[in-house]
């Protein structure tokens, strides 16, 4: 017999979130689970690299640090963990935590799950021709990493036989959370709108914060930063679930914070495609019934796809950025002067040395709206930093440009100054290649007391099934009746980030009657013109009708993305409220 809910608690975003949450969360009442994310594409490449120096490396070791404090409160509430910090050696990241366990005398169990790391099986991917998803490149040579992103149910597998703590490395975010519902409730494979109703309290609890008042548009109403409550969602067994926050915590979980991270990092709302599930949030409704506290219902599910995604890293030479304040009048002019002049020294002395000059350059000049591109409003600061980055395949190259760049405190322009011993160091440049592999080509296994077990893949799914409709997209309002002209963020909330190379913008209307007036003025063309000054590839919008709101994917936005973009802003966080100062037209009745 099944449980009526499972509550869950999501104390990490990402490799480096801060300790406060667990300890919060231990304290919140029948809390049955706790969920830690830590990986991005690029934190398998630094974890990579830490495993090439020593081989017991490559892990999330502050997921270890913070759990030995807490295990015998973990043990005595009978509370279990899931993690997917094993990184690129989640069985070193288990065997820290064993140590941890038998030191102090608990008897907790924990279970690895294996099966992401396709680093064996690159030859093969080679030799079949494999290209990245996106950009149709052949496979790069100089591999760092890579892995492949599983599932949940290895994770349920683990749970099954009695596993406390259970260790992945590469699984999709939500995994962490859907590996607990599936084990707790019995869903199968065919359990499509359920899995698909996990995966979307998965993907609520997997940024920590975000969910309950972190980065929230109306950030005013949020309360106290520095006690900020992390996530909690109670699960049932149709899927739906309702969000809340660890007691007497600052933050805020409403409507407009759980909507703003619905949206957050997909692209077409209505095929979020997962492992498990092909996920259609389209029709997702989200109620506040209390203080803090949200309904979530309505995903929807169609069979997964035969493939996995992964996720390869690969060195491609080196990178530095550096950051110089200058101050005093015409403060954007000067600082504009100072990094161009500093570029051509240094690829004169490069020409005079008979080297390449360099590969790619970025010159931004924060403090003049350097992010708004045309649209900046900044015309008479008398303060701002100027952000020089470069890449070049030599890493001497760019201890150059560090060099001159200093040098132009006494050689360039008045008022330069930093920060005493802060001197920028060349870091390796990291490139992301996504591809697809065959399910069938990999072994998903755990390992628990001992026994590794291979976990089956299931492949023989009904694809055929449709998933109802139940709220249609409006219908852009005629303006004609328009009198008004309002800045965005009066109509909307909004969340951006980053989807490899590409950003997502999701707007959500405070109410809704104002979204057929957001529509007609954020068309697909609109938004690409708005964003033309740093945005090479199309703009695609998206009806999200459940939650009043809009998805937009620009392509081609980021420069690269992650590490190997140049940008102030590499993944893409400030584009949402860059849109937000957006012109919208409404009629007086809205005033």
């Amino acid at each position: 017999m099944t449980r009526k809910a499972i509550k869950i608690g999501g104390a990490s975003g990402f490799w480096g979130d801060s300790g406060i949450a667990l300890p919060q969360l231990l304290r919140a009442p029948e809390l049955d689970y706790v969920v830690f994310d830590y990986l991005a594409e690029i934190t398998m490449s630094i974890m990579a690299r830490a495993r090439s120096k020593n081989a017991i490396a490559g892990y999330a070791t502050d997921f270890v640090s913070t759990l030995v404090r807490h295990l015998p409160a973990i043990a005595e509430r009978k509370i279990k963990i899931i993690s997917n910090a094993g990184g690129v050696n989640p069985e070193s990241c288990a065997q820290a935590i064993r140590g941890a366990i038998e030191s102090q005398g608990l008897q907790l169990k924990v279970a690895v799950v294996h099966g992401d790391d396709i680093m064996p099986q690159l030859e093969d991917l080679r030799s079949e021709g494999t290209c990245d998803m996106f950009t149709s490149e052949p496979l790069p040579e100089n591999i760092q990493s890579a892995n492949v992103y599983l599932g949940a149910f290895p994770i349920a597998f683990a749970l099954d036989r009695g596993a406390d703590i259970v260790i992945t490395g590469r699984c999709v975010d939500s995994a962490v959370t859907l590996g607990a519902c599936i084990h707790e409730f019995g869903w199968t494979e065919r359990n499509l709108n359920e899995l698909a109703g996990g995966s979307l309290a998965g993907h609520i609890l997997e940024c920590g914060a975000q969910a309950s008042g972190g980065i929230h548009t109306d950030w005013e109403l949020t309360g106290d930063w520095s006690n900020i409550g992390y996530p909690i969602a109670s699960i049932y067994p149709d899927g739906s679930f309702d969000v809340e926050k660890a007691p007497d915590t600052g933050g805020l979980v409403s409507f407009g914070t759980v909507a703003e991270q619905l949206l957050y990092e997909i692209g077409d709302p209505a095929a979020y495609i997962l492992p498990d599930v092909v996920c259609d949030f389209t029709q997702v409704q989200i109620e506040e019934i209390g203080p803090n506290c949200v309904h979530v219902g309505h995903a929807l599910g169609k069979a997964p796809t035969e493939c996995y995604k992964a996720s390869i890293t690969y060195s491609d030479g080196f990178r530095v950025g550096m950051y110089l304040t200058v101050i005093g009048i015409d403060a954007a002019r000067k600082a504009r002067k100072l990094g161009e002049s500093v570029l051509k020294r240094c690829e004169r002395l490069l020409r005079d040395d008979g080297k390449n000059g360099y590969s790619e350059t970025s010159l931004e000049i924060i403090g003049s709206e350097a992010a708004y591109g045309p649209h900046s409003r900044a015309t008479h600061a008398r303060e701002v930093i100027m952000k020089l980055a470069a890449k070049h395949h030599d890493a001497a190259a760019l201890e150059l440009l560090v060099k001159e760049a200093t040098s132009s405190g006494t050689s360039m322009a008045p008022g330069i100054t930093n920060l005493g011993g802060n001197r920028p160091r060349v870091m390796p440049l990291v490139r992301l290649f996504s591809c697809l592999v065959p399910k069938s080509k990999v072994r998903q296994a755990v390992d628990f007391e001992g026994t590794e077990t291979c976990v089956p893949i299931s492949l023989a799914l009904d694809k055929s099934a449709v998933a109802p409709i139940r709220c249609k997209p409006v219908e852009a309002a005629s303006i004609d009746a328009a009198t008004h002209i309002v800045p965005l963020v009066q109509l909307a909330w909004a969340r951006s980030g980053d989807k490899g190379n590409s950003v997502n913008i999701g707007v959500i209307a405070r109410k809704p009657e104002y979204l057929p007036y957001i529509k007609a003025a954020l068309t697909e063309t609109a938004v690409s013109d708005y964003f033309a000054y740093n945005t090479k590839g199309t703009v695609r919008r998206f009806d999200v009708p459940g939650i009043n709101a809009l998805n937009f994917l620009l392509n081609e936005a980021l420069d690269g993305g992650g590490i190997a973009s140049l940008r102030n802003d590499p993944q893409g966080k400030g584009h949402a409220q860059i849109l937000l100062d957006y012109p919208i037209r409404v009629p007086e009745k809205f005033l």
